[in-house]
């Protein structure tokens, strides 16, 4: 049973999106649907982080430094926000799986590019080609979620959707690290199983129970996100706090293996891994800890993260402290996982369907902008002055980014809260 072009799919504010017409008449998809719906969000977030501990096997073999390092990094921001300007409303407007399916299949072509790369220019396209991956799935992926969960289930979905991504982008970096060093062709082996694990997303995405969603056009196609009036506030508050969470994290997947390097003298592939793992696991963990919270609350604890997360970081290129610098991961993590719970959290409570993917976009496009541009400069600054000095300019500059989010929430109503 098909659907009329103009009867939208259904999310927050309408009734469940089911996987035919017929199913979706009669209620919700079931709750294991929910969850495996979140598969694809997770898979390409583990190729988004996949790359980080390789890149001293890169630099060795190709040779470039901490600011190149830097810059193939945020060619990932650039490839992600050019795909969130467009991907948002697309998904919007034509439905999830014709986004979704494309993002799989750019993902797979980063991937061989990945296992071929032999030049700064290979790395550079295979991020990029990860970053509008990334894009696609963060708008369109995590709006899916929401749309096979109902909206009786939007603030768990909204969970699942949100830790779906923080432990992809954990366990990326940790499963290429013990793969490359326990076998053969460290750069190859680790995007051969990526690629199983797209292919399987890609199978999940053609069965997943979604109806055909179709809204009329209005406005331009290609154009920077945004919401619907009267929830401009909602994306404010959770970009103040989102932002600065994962700009830290940016920080440390960047330029963490080379701290390590610095404070334990270790190049070790697994060990800069396990770090980011575990900071992405904290993400993740907290969610699930302060799900029943105020998102005010939730906020507010993330500022308080990120600011703790910068200090620590100050303190640890100061002491040559390794424990401190996991410290400071974690709380990073943290404050990431927290900003972008929250920041999701206020959206699905204010935004219709029909504009979802599109509010989701203009959050990622304000959380990623700062994440691209701060590690970059950092590490040019690093290659200047030393990473003590960057790492130092960087961390007093993200905490006074957190202050000001946790101070937007001050003095301010909260937003609806319902369960």
């Amino acid at each position: 049973m098909s659907r009329s072009p103009a009867t939208p799919v259904h999310t927050l504010g309408g009734r469940a999106g089911g996987g035919s017409g017929a199913r979706a008449d009669r209620g919700a998809a079931p709750t294991w649907w929910v969850w495996l719906a979140a598969w694809p969000v997770t898979a390409v977030f583990v190729l988004s982080n996949a790359a980080t501990p390789l890149y001293v096997l890169w630099q060795h073999d190709i040779g470039f430094s901490k600011g190149t390092l830097t810059v193939v990094f945020a060619c990932y921001i650039v490839g992600l926000i050019g795909s969130l300007l467009v991907c948002g409303v697309v998904s919007d407007r034509v439905g999830r799986k014709p986004v979704l399916l494309p993002a799989l299949a750019l993902a797979l072509v980063a991937c061989l590019l990945f296992a071929t790369a032999g030049s700064v220019t290979a790395l550079i396209a295979a991020r990029l080609f990860t970053g509008m991956a990334v894009g696609a799935t963060v708008s369109a992926g995590m709006a899916a979620v929401t749309d096979v969960a109902g909206p009786a289930r939007a603030r768990t979905a909204a969970l699942i959707a949100s830790c779906a991504m923080v432990i992809g982008a954990g366990l990326g970096p940790f499963l290429a690290g013990v793969l490359s060093e326990t076998l053969p062709a460290p750069t190859v082996t680790v995007f051969v199983v990526e690629c199983v694990l797209l292919l399987t997303a890609v199978l999940t995405v053609l069965r997943m129970p979604l109806s055909r969603h179709v809204s009329p056009p209005r406005g331009a196609w290609v154009r920077i996100p945004g919401v619907p009036r009267g929830s401009g506030r909602q994306l404010l508050m959770g970009i103040a706090v989102f932002a600065p969470g994962i700009t830290a994290t940016s920080f440390v997947l960047s330029l963490g293996p080379s701290l390590l390097s610095g404070l334990l003298g270790t190049t070790s592939r697994i060990v800069a891994g396990a770090m980011a793992f575990a900071m992405f696991l904290t993400a993740a963990g907290v969610q699930f800890a302060v799900q029943h919270l105020s998102r005010r609350l939730i906020l507010a604890m993330g500022a308080i993260s990120t600011a703790a997360g910068m200090a620590m970081l100050i303190v640890a290129v100061h002491t040559s402290s390794a424990p401190v610098l996991v410290t400071s991961a974690l709380l990073a993590g943290a404050g990431q996982g927290l900003g972008q719970l929250g920041g999701l959290s206020l959206l699905n409570s204010a935004v219709p369907s029909r504009r979802l993917a599109e509010a989701n976009a203009a959050f990622n496009v304000g959380g990623y902008l700062p994440a691209g541009v701060l590690p970059v400069s950092v590490g040019y600054l690093s290659d200047a002055v030393g990473l003590t000095a960057g790492a130092t300019v960087f961390g007093v500059v993200l905490m006074g980014l957190a202050v000001v989010g946790g101070l937007t929430l001050v003095g301010r109503r909260q937003a609806d809260e319902p369960s």
